[in-house]
């Protein structure tokens, strides 16, 4: 196991023959066991430590963007195709270090969940909804999230909705009661508010200029609808999706229900 994040980093980078977006950076670390995390938020963590060493080490920084959210070594063979970078004034390069800063936080969407299943949430009037940004982190409850959400019917879209003044977990929960309650069994959602290491929501200001809002959008649409033309989402969508993690409380009742199916079993086989 390595010693840091940046280690990890390195190690994961050069044992791959083609650049890597960060969540996948990320995803391979924790599935090789190359760093132990206790956090919510791998895949910004290792964007962050990229762009950090890129913007402090400069010139002796390992790592090299050659795309929105994909790096590589500077060593790696994946760069001997990519064409110098031109000199910059140091104003330009101020500039561009201040782009690095917002990279990741110039979307008004910050995460996202697709498709997660409406039997894996136990719904009450202020619901709990986990969610993982990869199967080895730390799962975050996104009941308090704000922002759009859509419901289905397997895969057919029947309701669109947003969740500002009441959060998405209370929206949620009042669509299995009202007219919707029998025709839905799936949900998508796209918040607004960011995630902290430790789990948490926050609010976050506003950085997007129009084109960033109009590619925002229309990523939106594109990963929420799936059109058949459109061979990949949106090409500034650089939210993070959460995948969905079933409900403690469901998690136990399952495991208790196993218990009393066994304790049956061994009663019928005396």
């Amino acid at each position: 196991m390595e010693k840091s994040w940046k280690e990890a980093i390195k190690k994961v980078l050069g044992e791959s023959d083609t650049p890597l977006h960060y969540a996948e950076i990320s995803e391979q670390i924790l599935s090789r066991g190359y760093y132990e995390t206790d956090g919510a938020t791998p895949a910004a963590t290792v964007n962050a430590q990229i762009s950090s060493s890129i913007k402090h080490d400069g010139e002796k920084s390992p790592f090299i963007r050659v795309g929105k959210g994909i790096f590589t070594l500077k060593s790696s063979p994946a760069t001997e195709n990519i064409p110098a970078p031109a000199p910059v004034s140091k104003q330009k390069k101020s500039e561009t270090l201040a782009e690095t800063d917002v990279e990741a936080s110039d979307s008004i969407i910050h995460s996202f969940g697709m498709y997660w299943q409406r039997d894996l949430v136990v719904w009450r009037n202020d619901p709990k909804m986990f969610g993982k940004q990869q199967a080895l982190s730390k799962p975050v409850d996104f009941g308090k999230q704000k922002g759009i959400y859509i419901l289905y019917d397997h895969h057919t879209v029947v309701y669109i909705g947003r969740s500002i003044d009441r959060p998405l977990g209370k929206r949620l929960f009042e669509h299995t009661v009202d007219r919707l309650g029998s025709r839905w069994n799936r949900f998508s959602w796209f918040g607004l508010l960011d995630v902290t290491q430790e789990g948490n929501l926050r609010e976050t200001a506003l950085n997007a200029s129009l084109a960033s809002l109009v590619a925002t959008l229309e990523a939106l649409l594109i990963e929420a609808l799936e059109p058949p033309q459109n061979r990949k989402r949106g090409d500034d969508f650089s939210a993070i999706e959460y995948i969905q993690d079933i409900d403690p409380e469901l998690k136990e009742k399952e495991i208790q229900n196993t218990l009393r199916a066994i304790e049956q079993k061994m009663r019928g086989g005396s």
